[in-house]
């Protein structure tokens, strides 16, 4: 059987990270061009590079060879250099100590792949590409649309500090490790065009360096009068 030879190009992000997120998504099978793109209220931006892909294939009606163009180094290389195997075989721990993240998208995509015959490109991000520029366009305008989605499996799971019973104060105990997190003040603090809040400092565990954003650190952004007041 010939399989359809579809290109596939996608971009994501969040805005702060973790933050509201959005996807972009362009398929293409010849002259015909399809667009994808949905919002979240509160994501990553490694999760919404990997749900572009995965919409992306899961829009593919028979199975298919395609060719995916990504700016995510996070996603080709787990793919690439055969991370995301490992992971799986290894009982979903990225090493002894630690857990993989975003499981639950990893488990989508292979099964996704073991339905098509998928190729991954890398491509840098914000460097003239078209289809990537335009996945990129679609994404932002997602973040800052309405009715945005809820990521459901970000919200349960550990990686996510806002959830109820998450890390709140300095001396907290890792979830990861049970070492006791430390403040750190955020001195960047590098606001964006659109960005309604920022971090005012992270809690980071020093032992295996997870990062803990937490609600009481959020800072608003009044741009009207150009201060920033909590």
């Amino acid at each position: 059987m010939n399989k359809k030879k579809i290109l596939l190009f996608s971009d994501g992000g969040a805005e702060p990270n973790p933050g509201k997120g959005g996807f972009g998504v362009i398929l293409k099978y010849g002259d015909y061009v399809k667009e994808f793109s949905n919002g979240y209220e509160l994501t990553t931006n490694n999760r919404m590079e990997l749900m572009a892909i995965i919409v992306g294939l899961g829009k593919l009606k028979v199975e298919s060879k395609v060719d995916v163009f990504s700016d995510s180094k996070y996603v080709v290389n787990a793919i690439n250099l055969g991370w995301v195997e490992k992971w799986r075989a290894n009982n979903w721990f990225r090493n002894k100590k630690e857990k993989a993240i975003n499981i639950d998208l990893w488990k989508r995509l292979l099964i996704l792949l073991a339905t098509h015959e998928v190729t991954f490109n890398w491509i840098k991000g914000h460097n003239g590409h078209a289809e990537n520029e335009r996945c990129d366009l679609l994404a932002t305008a997602a973040i800052n649309g309405a009715d945005l989605l809820k990521d459901e499996g970000y919200l349960n799971s550990i990686e996510n500090p806002l959830q109820s019973g998450k890390i709140e104060n300095e001396g907290d105990t890792c979830r990861k490790c049970n070492a006791l997190v430390v403040k750190i003040i955020n001195r960047k603090r590098k606001v964006k065009a659109k960005q309604k809040y920022f971090y005012e400092y992270y809690l980071v565990c020093p032992n295996c360096e997870t990062l803990y954003m937490v609600e009481k650190a959020k800072v608003k952004i009044d741009k009207d009068e150009n201060s920033l007041f909590k």
